[in-house]
């Protein structure tokens, strides 16, 4: 994922309060559990020394967002008395927490969106379709309803002359209206840089908008069960199908890319592996894609540089000025370095995948 979205957050003066808290309301009084759960992280803060502007600051996003059904989270970020960002997670934190240090932690939000791809939802019927296209990393970006021609577009059970003409003419109708929505489709993938299209609806409307697809966008065709237009049922089906695939598709990419680490880490110059090279490899704009585990549990700490992102260490001593350093945790502070060099992210689907829980694929080899 590109990790240029951090830059306000890096850009901000330290102090800056990270939040991540439980904000799913599947129970009647889920309101109010959320605002116990923020007033004791909100206490925590406190206690740490954050000024109450930046928590009155807080104070107007913390809570979630109304209206989204199922499980949800929230990660909020704030310094000297402003909200730098709210973010609404797509699932609960591993556990609520808040952290004041000289700067942010992203490493849960970046892991929750590191999950999503762009991507087209299509609702099919044999008259058009309702197409929806997502960002990787926001809401709905674009939305379009195809509604072709719909004269005799049901056959008819009578027999003779008149229904094999009525029946040619469906067939036309159904062909026009197929090329329409592919159209549409692949104007919605292009806007998007979709990396998969979820198709649910009427199986032969699919199979006719097909052969109007081009090549490389029917690669992309995930078909659903279901979800056809118009029915509610059928609508929320086809939600609950897209976020399964959304799943299944991440986690196809990703193993496809840790293959390729695998085999890179065994080849002089393309990989690293663990904190210490990894922070040299980051510190000589090496690094073209940062890995690191989603779950930080105990993760060490490192030294990092109040003036320059890349400057990071294991050792205070091996910083260029020791008495203006600072420690923070190990994920924090190698974020800050691969977004100040607009390396790429991926979470490791698990910390066991690299030494250390880090690692990275490199843009170079340095010289010997």
């Amino acid at each position: 994922m590109d990790l240029r979205f951090l830059e306000p957050l890096y850009r901000a003066p330290g102090p800056v309060a990270s939040v991540y808290m439980d904000t799913t309301r599947a129970t009647e009084n889920a309101v109010h559990e959320i605002g116990l759960r923020w007033r004791g992280l909100r206490e925590e803060l406190s206690e740490s020394g954050a000024d109450e502007a930046t928590l009155k600051a807080l104070d107007s996003a913390a809570g979630g967002v109304s209206g989204i059904p199922g499980p949800q989270g929230e990660a909020l970020f704030a310094a000297d008395g402003e909200l730098i960002a709210a973010y609404t997670l797509s699932s609960p934190p591993s556990r609520n927490r808040a952290s004041l240090l000289p700067v942010p932690d992203p490493i849960e939000l970046v892991s929750d969106l590191d999950d999503g791809l762009p991507y087209v939802v299509v609702a099919l019927d044999r008259e058009g379709a309702d197409i929806y296209a997502y960002p990787a990393y926001g809401s709905l970006s674009e939305e379009r309803h195809t509604s072709g021609a719909t004269l005799h577009i049901n056959k008819v059970p009578t027999g003779g002359w008149r229904q094999k003409h009525h029946q040619r003419h469906t067939e036309e109708v159904w062909f026009a209206n197929a090329a329409e929505v592919a159209h549409d489709v692949e104007e919605a993938v292009k806007n998007v840089q979709a990396a998969a299209v979820f198709v649910g609806g009427d199986e032969r409307a699919l199979g006719k908008v097909r052969e109007h697809l081009h090549h490389s966008t029917a690669e992309m065709l995930i078909e659903l069960s279901g979800g056809g237009r118009g029915d509610p049922d059928a609508i929320a089906e086809l939600r609950k199908s897209v976020e399964e695939g959304l799943r299944r598709t991440a986690v196809v990419l990703r193993s496809g890319l840790m293959e390729q680490y695998a085999q890179d880490l065994n080849r002089e110059g393309r990989a690293v592996q663990g904190l210490s090279a990894t922070c040299e490899a980051l510190r000589s704009g090496q690094v073209g894609r940062l890995l690191l585990a989603g779950d930080r549990t105990d993760e060490p700490t490192l030294w990092a540089s109040a003036s320059d992102p890349l400057e990071t260490a294991e050792d205070r001593s091996r910083m260029t000025d020791p008495a203006e350093a600072f420690e923070a945790p190990a994920s924090s502070l190698l974020l800050r370095a691969a977004q100040a060099t607009s390396a790429a992210f991926t979470r490791l689907p698990d910390s066991g995948d690299a030494q250390d829980g880090a690692g990275a694929f490199l843009r170079f080899s340095a010289a010997p």
